[in-house]
């Protein structure tokens, strides 16, 4: 949820208007839109790319997932494995658009970990995953796009490796 519908909320359950404070949030935020949406837009943009690295990063990392009897192994297991990629760059988007980790923790990460376990996927093995999608997403992003686009990657990885 944006700051300015969680303000809304918040004051509205509460029968009040919004604080001058809550009202600067959402000024703050406002005034980073254009910054957010830039770096969500070069995210989609360079989706294939980023996941390409990222991918090619983790093999070099990790060339136990893509050898025989590992997880990545196989056109099918690699492909599903570049998919989620893609599916968390996605979420991180969400993230940053609203300019806070509600949609990633609402979307993805909700019984993710449950899932990969069920799946007999290696947990580390995403955490290092997600590590990888954040250095190849972070170095197409200008620094300070960077700094504001890293926390949301870092969400994820802390959830996970929780």
């Amino acid at each position: 949820m944006s700051v300015v519908s969680q303000v809304i909320l918040n004051a509205d359950d509460e029968l009040r208007y919004p604080t001058s404070g809550e009202l600067k949030g959402i000024q703050d935020y406002l005034q980073t839109g254009p910054q957010r949406l830039s770096i969500a837009q070069s995210l989609a943009e360079n989706e294939k790319k980023i996941v390409d690295q990222a991918s090619k990063a983790l093999w070099r990392r990790r060339p136990d997932f893509i050898a025989p009897g590992g997880n990545a192994f196989g056109q099918k297991e690699r492909a599903l494995c570049l998919r989620d990629y893609g599916w968390y760059l996605r979420l991180i988007t969400y993230g940053i658009i609203a300019g806070n980790q509600d949609p990633i923790e609402d979307i993805g990460i909700q019984g993710v970990r449950e899932m990969y376990n069920a799946l007999n996927v290696p947990v580390p093995g995403m955490v290092a995953a997600i590590e990888c999608l954040k250095d190849a997403s972070l170095a197409l992003l200008t620094e300070s796009q960077a700094l504001e686009a890293a926390p949301y990657f870092d969400y994820i990885i802390q959830a996970m490796a929780s």
